[in-house]
């Protein structure tokens, strides 16, 4: 059922960090895929690009659309499809739209937000050879807010029990987020598959950003981000000199122009 990707993300558990990182574009997917593990065309392309304020606003066609850029330019890396709200409410619609996003954009495999409660929904579709993420603690599709998990016992024994039976389930792999250290640690520790901390701890079996914020684009400021670049600033320093350089008819230049 897994190809050569999948495999080689469950071989990394406890040998390898896991690179991860988000993209919604061919020229993000072509950088990205140099050095990333898996590249997950995530829902928060409609916070990052569209201006959404959950990521419940994005719609299906509208991350096929950018699922297919992706794959397009992504030669190396494994590409997850971000399942967006609502596109998986029971096992026959999330068969029905996985197995579409399988054919129509060839990434190749699909996440899903939740543990226990969607199991089922999870059994199905990895029996319909489907290969899924699955991804517990702070879900960012249902968040009323958003706090760190695993900070009271009960929360932590539910978030615990959801990375149990998401791994019997049968998925390649769990994105912890937001999840008290400890926490992180323990379900770390005790699944078979590999974990994906966001938010989460250095004692995930790998890591996974926003691009966007990441790199100093985006306007999200959270806590366990670090900021690698402010690509920001050098768009703003650009067009700014642009802006100049046309007012002061400095450009275009006759080098800049097409002559007979």
């Amino acid at each position: 059922m897994f190809n050569r990707q999948i495999k080689s993300i469950l071989k990394k558990k406890y040998k390898s960090p896991i690179v991860c990182l988000t993209a919604y574009s061919e020229p993000i997917a072509k950088i990205l895929d140099k050095y990333c593990d898996i590249i997950l065309v995530g829902d928060s392309v409609g916070m990052v690009l569209y201006g959404s304020k959950t990521t419940r606003d994005v719609k299906f066609e509208t991350m096929l659309l950018h699922a297919k850029a992706v794959k397009r330019a992504a030669k190396k890396s494994l590409i997850v499809f971000d399942m967006p709200y609502k596109t998986y409410s029971n096992k026959f619609l999330a068969f029905k739209n996985a197995k579409r996003v399988i054919k129509e954009t060839k990434c190749h495999a699909v996440k899903l937000e939740g543990g226990k409660k969607i199991s089922g929904i999870i059994k199905h579709l990895i029996k319909k050879k489907i290969p899924v993420m699955g991804h517990i603690g702070l879900l960012p599709q249902h968040a009323v807010n958003f706090k760190t998990k695993g900070k009271n016992i009960n929360q932590r024994k539910t978030i615990l029990e959801d990375a149990i039976v998401l791994s019997e389930c049968g998925v390649f792999a769990i994105v912890i987020e937001c999840v008290i250290e400890s926490l992180a640690k323990e379900i770390t520790n005790q699944v078979k598959v590999p974990t994906i901390g966001i938010g989460a701890s250095r004692h995930c079996d790998g890591q996974i950003l926003v691009t966007d914020d990441m790199i100093g684009l985006s306007n999200f400021h959270p806590k366990f981000v670090r900021k690698y670049s402010n690509v920001k600033k050098m768009i703003e320093i650009s067009v700014k000199k642009y802006s100049q350089d046309i007012k002061n008819k400095k450009f275009p230049s006759s080098n800049n122009v097409y002559n007979k």
